[in-house]
């Protein structure tokens, strides 16, 4: 009796010494089948996250539109983040869509991911444009401050920390994990410092920088365990795939400007007779500077060219003026003042700013130079007083803020029940 070949059910190919069958009750498969059956069962269990997740991705335009009814202002690093996001996702659900996922289109095109760096000054709004985008998407999202990571081995946060940190808020999940976003804060204070001695670790500064280019770019980074048990995994650790984790990163930087300004103004060193009369000694506004900005001013600056290169879309924000301020205090759906008329609400007391009053807040945080941020710090200090006798008070209706109770702290206005607002008669009589 002749002795059959035995083949493998799923590609036909032929058992030999160089490709062993793995046998079952009513047939055999090769190594090759494994793997593929292992990749096509792992993008079943990323799409069944990825819905899970969220919904359509919507488009740039519809991201736009939703980041404005958070953020004021800054349309050209809206527009920015709005197709890198959309870009990035739109890939991932393409990849996830694919038989094994195997990261490549049908022409064996493999798209890379495009991280992005936010420049502006602070207070301007970097931080909450990244966490309401990760709002948007639907996915994980975690703030990392990049002032405590340090090289390994010395004191401080590892950068294998901001991956623990993302898994703790996936819920264990590596495939949500892996479909996240990242917010490195503060990543202008891990410039080389130009007074660094020669030759000195800097494992604060540069070796942070060293130590994240693995984690930018993508790679696979073993992750503690911290006793997650999810999907039945109970291993003291576990490996996490970066190359679908959208990094973003911030940093005020400041003095970036005089690198660009350098770079764009040359200066005029001639003296004498040589040095051009009735030249021009008008510097650029700091908001031309950062939209000017290039790879090499930051270089200047002390990043180091790798860590640039993992960022490659750069987008700058603008400084805020008045107009913005007053804006970001009364629009937004989560703006200041809706917040502490809801506060007082609760008390039975209507919360009213003059629109005088709305001008002196915005320009004492101009003052401050703490942007949008330092908005808060002075709606504290002007309410103080009510917040604490206004609970006590039922005969309250009424509290007003104007120009005096900010410009030089005057008591507020309190208007009792059986009494009229002059914001009502202001009302009235137009």
């Amino acid at each position: 009796m002749q002795k059959t070949n035995k083949i493998c059910s799923f590609c036909g190919v032929e058992a030999s010494v160089d490709v062993p069958l793995i046998a079952g009750n009513d047939g055999q498969i090769c190594e090759a089948c494994v793997i593929l059956a292992n990749q096509v069962v792992s993008s079943w269990g990323k799409k069944k996250q990825l819905a899970e997740m969220h919904g359509p991705l919507p488009k740039p335009a519809e991201i736009k539109q939703l980041l404005d009814d958070y953020i004021i202002g800054q349309d050209l690093a809206k527009e920015i983040l709005a197709v890198a996001v959309y870009n990035h996702y739109k890939r991932l659900k393409h990849e996830s869509s694919q038989i094994g996922g195997l990261g490549a289109s049908d022409d064996g095109v493999e798209i890379g991911k495009s991280n992005i760096l936010l420049i502006g000054p602070s207070g301007t709004g970097k931080t909450l444009l990244a966490s309401t985008l990760a709002k948007i998407v639907g996915v994980p999202f975690v703030v990392a401050d990049a002032t405590t990571l340090t090289q390994a081995g010395y004191v401080g946060d590892d950068v294998e920390n901001i991956l623990v940190r993302l898994l703790d808020v996936a819920d264990g999940h590596i495939g949500k994990a892996e479909w996240g976003i990242v917010y490195l804060d503060e990543v202008d204070k891990i410039a080389r410092s130009p007074e660094q001695a020669f030759g000195t670790r800097d494992v604060s500064g540069e070796g942070v920088q060293q130590a994240l280019l693995r984690l930018v770019e993508g790679s696979h980074v073993k992750v503690p365990n911290k006793g997650r048990r999810k999907d039945g995994n109970t291993a003291d650790s576990v490996i996490v795939d970066t190359r679908n984790i959208l990094f973003i990163a911030g940093g005020a930087f400041p003095g970036l400007e005089k690198h660009v300004e350098k770079r764009l103004v040359p200066a005029n060193t001639a003296i004498g007779f040589h040095r051009e009369i009735g030249r021009s000694e008008q510097k650029p506004d700091i908001e031309v500077l950062l939209n000017a900005t290039e790879p090499d001013d930051l270089k200047r600056f002390g990043l180091i060219p790798e860590f640039i290169g993992r960022f490659p879309v750069l987008a700058p924000l603008e400084p805020l003026d008045v107009d913005a301020l007053i804006q970001i205090l009364t629009e937004p759906k989560n703006a200041l003042v809706k917040q502490y008329q809801h506060l007082f609400a609760y008390d039975g007391v209507s919360l009213e700013f003059t629109p005088d009053a709305l001008v002196e807040i915005a320009e004492k945080a101009i003052v401050r130079n703490t942007g949008a941020r330092g908005l808060r710090s002075i709606m504290e200090t002007i309410l103080r007083k009510a917040m604490f006798e206004l609970p006590t008070r039922e005969d309250i209706e009424i509290c007003i803020v104007d120009a005096e109770v900010v410009k030089n702290g005057a008591p507020l206005r309190l208007i009792e029940h059986d009494q009229e607002s002059p914001l009502q008669k202001q009302a009235g009589a137009g």
